[in-house]
């Protein structure tokens, strides 16, 4: 008996063991079915997804067929002045209506002029991005976009198109990204390039209607205006929007007439440098610099500042911006190139209130040449009020030369042998000045060397400036 439960409960765990192979067998062949269904069905799914994609492609955002040669990726299409812009009669329909209010405002022959033109904006930072987009939306259907930099964390302050989604990326992407939401008809070009002398030709070529620079390096900023100058190109400049905070002192302006701006100051003069004395209009702020300030450098970047900078030349320092002012300096500079285009131009407004100072300077100037023995040498007096604006301001930079002060400010010849000119004549507050006519023997033994050293480099780059007035 005992012999036989033995024998069964060996046949019954054989059986068991069949059974568990079986269901592992079958469970196999299930996960195997299943995997091999799930892949057919997405490799079906992609498929489909790719037809789909490619119809979508050929239609514009009403549904109806585009040419076959209007479907080209963002990224080889390369917008020039000729750039066909094709819209079924629907999409006519719904961007009359969006440009509605500027129909009004310019009329039908403004507007056909506005619509027709090419803009290159060059820089898609602060200013640059508000610039692209107000343009984009006020009708501008040819626009080609160019920086080399990348959406910031930082950036998001100030950017008119940029998301948290875009940190990492080109910002001129960001722009088409949000351009094609806007104006999906629209001939957007994004070139991630920065830009130099050597492809300027390239970068600003298919013949544009404007020019608008939004560049915040100095040197690049410049080879920039003297190319579109040479080259018979509109161009209109954005100078400092950095540090400023007063909504009421954003002007535009040739840049030969603008005051209390560090950055149209330097560029003016690298400007006059290669031969060009004005005719580059500029956005740009009166506002007194001074508020804020850059901030400092860490201890690690003070030896080689230059190490840390993103490009070579390129500053180091942070700029404090509020976010609206480089917004402000954007929608000026497309209203104006907006204005200009569709002939409706407008005549900015001159800042008054400085002129009344350059008078009397060049009355006290006068009285004071006047004291002076003829023996001094050259005449009493050949300065105009505007000469004595272009002292203060682009030589003197609004300040007393030997305390920095810039109340009660007047001029005095700096060496009394030799005759009066722009380039030795110097700022000064009045007590300064009487001082200075008082003085005997060698100025070298009245004023610290770091004084002499500044006004002696301030009158040397005059007097070579001087050539070119």
């Amino acid at each position: 008996m005992s012999e036989y439960l033995e024998r069964l409960s060996r046949a019954l765990g054989d059986t068991r063991v069949q059974l568990v192979t079986t269901a592992v067998a079958a469970s196999a062949v299930t996960v195997g079915v299943m995997w091999g269904t799930r892949k057919a069905r997405r490799t079906q799914q992609t498929r489909r997804l790719k037809h789909d994609a490619e119809d979508m492609l050929s239609l514009d955002s009403n549904g109806f067929s585009l040419p076959a040669d209007t479907r080209a990726s963002a990224e080889s299409l390369a917008v020039t002045k000729r750039t066909p812009v094709r819209l079924s009669p629907n999409e006519e329909l719904l961007i009359q209506e969006q440009l509605a209010r500027h129909y009004v405002f310019f009329g039908q022959e403004g507007m056909a002029k506005v619509r027709d033109s090419f803009v290159v904006v060059v820089g898609a930072g602060g200013v640059g991005s508000w610039a692209a987009l107000m343009l984009l939306r006020s009708g501008v259907q040819r626009i080609r976009v160019i920086d080399f930099d990348q959406v910031t964390l930082s950036s998001l302050n100030r950017h008119a198109a940029a998301t948290r989604a875009n940190v990492g990326t080109p910002k001129v992407d960001a722009l088409k990204q949000s351009f094609a939401d806007i104006a999906p008809h629209a001939m957007v070009e994004a070139r991630v390039a920065l830009f130099s002398a050597e492809i300027a030709a390239d970068l600003l070529a298919g013949e544009p209607d404007y020019v608008l620079d939004c560049i915040d390096n100095m040197d690049t900023k410049t080879d920039l205006l003297e190319f579109c100058k040479n080259h018979s190109l509109e161009v209109i400049s954005a100078m400092g929007a950095g540090m400023k905070s007063d909504p009421s002192r954003v002007q535009i302006a040739d840049i030969s007439d603008t005051f209390e701006d560090p950055m149209s100051r330097a560029v003016r003069r690298r400007l006059k440098l290669r031969g060009i004395m004005g005719g580059v209009k500029v956005v740009y702020s009166t506002e007194k610099p001074g508020k804020v300030q850059l901030l400092s450098l860490a201890e690690s970047q003070k030896d080689e500042p230059g190490d840390f900078s993103v490009l070579p030349d390129f500053r180091v320092r942070i700029v404090p911006v509020l976010g609206t002012m480089p917004a402000m300096f954007g929608v000026a500079m497309a209203t104006h190139v907006l204005t200009e285009l569709a002939g409706f131009p407008t005549e900015p407004l001159p800042v008054k209130g400085r002129f009344a100072l350059y008078n009397r300077m060049q009355c006290d100037l006068g009285v004071r040449e006047s004291r002076m023995s003829p023996e001094a040498g050259g005449p009493r007096l050949q300065m105009r009020a505007d000469d004595c604006g272009y002292m203060l301001e682009e030589i003197w930079r609004g300040r007393s030369a030997i305390s920095g002060s810039i109340e009660r400010l007047t001029f005095a010849r700096w060496r009394r042998d030799q005759p009066m000119a722009t380039y030795n004549c110097v700022c000064m507050t009045k007590p300064e000045a009487d001082r200075h006519e008082k003085l005997a023997g060698n100025l070298e033994d009245h004023y610290a060397a770091e004084t002499l050293e500044y006004i002696e480099r301030r009158l040397e780059e005059e007097k070579q400036l001087s050539k070119w007035r």
